[in-house]
């Protein structure tokens, strides 16, 4: 009988164990840069509900070199919502109800956190939810992923003195990067990763060679295809250029509080085989009568580069540019 009783106490120690791993696994999963833990019954998941939810949240990547969806998704039963799910960043719970309801709490379980109830008393009711709040579900999760990583760069930063002596910003860029050139009104700055690099690159223009009147877009990839001559590989006649196989993602924004422009494409190097992703902005400066330029770019052909574009948008976005000092005016 004690023998009986110790296997089954021995037993319940180690399913709880691995109920407990498993848990952390999971949860670890759901607070990935990027994802989503969509709390869902199968039988909505794999019907159109499902469909509406990853033609949504799992469309492809725009300005990538390679397909890879907007979020990685992690559907989980709602019988789980009591569970570790609730640990999860960012998360979608989807119910049919007696009732038709969107919700949005933040920071209910954990922090930071985006939680989303969508009910809908039929499927066309829950679809037709999903269809009008994914752009703002869209927004929301970018920004807290945005922040997240602002929060981990911040742990270890890279000596602002050069970047704010040279062009009168603050920029929060984490140790890591080396500076790759460094020349009068441009500073190029590089990261190894795993399966590639990651690069800033910085520089300014005055404010009277740029015409807002003119196609944006077009002065923007010209500008950056004149100092992508600074850009080379290693061998001669390899300047970085815009690749125009496809028309760049062009919009207007405001950054620091003032007027900038956002361009989302694929760069190449000429004569050679290496290209990837660019995102750059275009921030008009009147404060210092210049177009200030921070663009982020990767080459990483075995690794995924939507995480690693976030991660070079979360730094540019934690620009600021210092006020005018008096003996400067």
């Amino acid at each position: 009988m004690n023998k009986a009783i110790f296997f089954i106490l021995i037993s319940a120690v180690l399913c709880i164990s691995c109920f407990k791993k498993n848990d952390k696994n999971k949860s670890k999963e759901a607070n990935k840069t990027n994802a989503i833990s969509v709390i869902i019954d199968d039988q909505l998941w794999y019907g159109e509900v499902g469909d509406t939810i990853r033609n949504k949240f799992a469309s492809p990547v725009v300005g990538l070199t390679k397909e890879e969806p907007l979020f990685t998704i992690n559907q989980y039963s709602a019988k789980l919502l009591e569970g570790y799910m609730t640990d999860g960043r960012n998360v979608i719970i989807v119910k049919k109800e007696d009732f038709n309801k969107f919700e949005v709490k933040r920071n209910q379980y954990t922090s930071p956190q985006n939680v989303f109830r969508i009910s809908g008393k039929s499927i066309a009711d829950i679809i037709q939810s999903i269809e009008i709040n994914a752009a703002s579900i869209i927004q929301q999760i970018h920004k807290t992923e945005l922040e997240e990583c602002q929060q981990q760069n911040a742990k270890s930063l890279l000596d602002p003195t050069v970047i704010k002596n040279k062009f009168h910003i603050d920029l929060k860029i984490p140790t890591g990067f080396k500076y790759a050139l460094h020349e009068r009104n441009f500073i190029w700055l590089k990261k190894e990763v795993v399966g590639g690099n990651i690069s800033l690159l910085l520089y300014q223009i005055p404010l009277h060679s740029f015409d807002p009147s003119k196609d944006i877009a077009n002065q923007i990839v010209k500008i950056r295809d004149s100092v992508g001559l600074h850009v080379k590989g290693k061998e001669p006649d390899t300047p970085m250029v815009t690749d125009d196989s496809y028309a760049p993602y062009f919009s207007t924004i405001l950054l620091d509080g003032k007027k900038a422009f956002e361009t989302k494409g694929t760069w190449e190097l000429q004569n050679d085989f290496m290209m990837g992703p660019f995102i750059n902005y275009a921030i008009i400066d009147e404060t210092y009568n210049r177009v200030l330029v921070v663009e982020g770019f990767c080459y990483a052909p075995s690794n995924e580069e939507r995480d690693l574009m976030l991660y070079l948008e979360s730094i540019i976005k934690s620009v600021q540019v210092q006020p005018r000092q008096k003996a400067e005016e």
